[in-house]
């Protein structure tokens, strides 16, 4: 359900009241009490029921209008909507944990998680900057491997464009030491292997520059040619249809066109101001590498709008389609 003192609970029943197929896909791991204050707030009290379902995946038959949730958390005293608490980061994290056991288990074929707020997580002790690095040591620990023996990637796509990114939720200065040869290579391999999995195995990978122009031939920066030009040639060995360092302010802008099917970006707002800029609303956070398919919308909590009860489904809906649909390609 994400934190519950944004919009998470309240996209989910909207999205649910949008796509009544949904309903008998769909578990929402999360807070009973949230989610009834959720159908409140959008209008929908009427329209839906709430189901509390005792054995996560498993349930009887019920009407149509059946919204089934397990409560995946200690049960939450009302929450003060838009605000920063370590309570709603809790509650948060314990359904990452609940749900990401599920779909390890092989209970549920994909996780799909509404926003969570980062200050929430920290407040609560959460150990992880967000989504990815929590859902990445989870799986580790499942595994019985150590985090740094599942590298794990984000992929960012909203109609037209996708984005892969070498590393994610640190500083620009520690962004720019994350660009190695061994980070750039790992990010292609993650990338290729994940459009593998989805039925596409010669996907066109882009890599992006870090430099203005990609350093234009050294003049403005060397790491094209010391850093990433070897990894793309190592891949390009490997067998993967991969291809630059393209400059980066016009790449976006080629993959759109359809010349490739994915952009690795050097850093995280290299790659998502583009998605975003294209498609907020349609964007999907897909994190590559997990034993597991994991989407997201590609939205945060939206503090201002959680209570208002207008908030928008749609990257959430788009998400859902997005985790269905690789599903069934992997199942394959």
């Amino acid at each position: 359900m994400g934190d519950p003192a944004g919009i998470g609970p309240e996209i989910i029943v909207r999205a649910l009241w949008q796509r009544p197929e949904l309903r008998r896909l769909v578990l929402v791991a999360g807070d009973a009490g949230a989610l009834r204050r959720a159908l409140a707030l959008t209008g929908l009290s009427d329209a839906l029921r709430l189901v509390e379902v005792a054995d996560g995946i498993s349930w009887q038959e019920e009407p149509e209008e059946a919204v089934r949730l397990v409560q995946a958390c200690d049960a939450l005293a009302p929450v003060a909507l838009g605000c920063v608490s370590a309570v709603a980061g809790q509650a948060a994290a314990d359904c990452i944990a609940y749900a990401t056991q599920q779909v390890l288990q092989g209970r549920a074929r994909a996780l799909v998680t509404a926003p969570i707020h980062k200050e929430a997580f920290a407040a609560a002790g959460i150990a992880h900057p967000g989504h990815t690095e929590y859902l990445q040591a989870l799986a580790a620990a499942h595994a019985g491997v150590p985090v740094e023996e599942m590298p794990v990637r984000m992929m960012l796509r909203c109609p037209g464009l996708a984005t892969v990114l070498v590393s994610i939720h640190v500083s620009l200065r520690q962004a720019l030491q994350a660009v190695t040869q061994d980070r750039v290579l790992e990010t292609v391999r993650i990338a290729a292997a994940h459009f593998r999995r989805c039925g596409v195995p010669g996907a066109r990978i882009a890599v992006a520059g870090l430099n203005p122009h990609a350093g234009e031939g050294g003049l403005f920066g060397s790491e094209e040619i010391d850093i990433i030009s070897p990894a793309i040639m190592q891949a390009q060995a490997e067998g993967m249809a991969v291809s630059g360092p393209y400059p980066p302010d016009t790449v976006f802008m080629r993959a759109r066109q359809g010349e490739f099917e994915a952009v690795v970006a050097m850093y995280h707002d290299q790659g998502l101001i583009p998605v975003k800029l294209l498609g907020l609303e349609h964007g999907v956070n897909t994190t590559l590498g997990l034993p597991f398919i994991r989407t997201s919308p590609d939205h945060g909590t939206a503090f201002d709008l959680a209570g208002t009860g207008q908030a928008n489904a749609d990257s959430l809906l788009a998400a859902i389609d997005s985790a269905l649909e690789m599903s069934a390609a992997t199942a394959h």
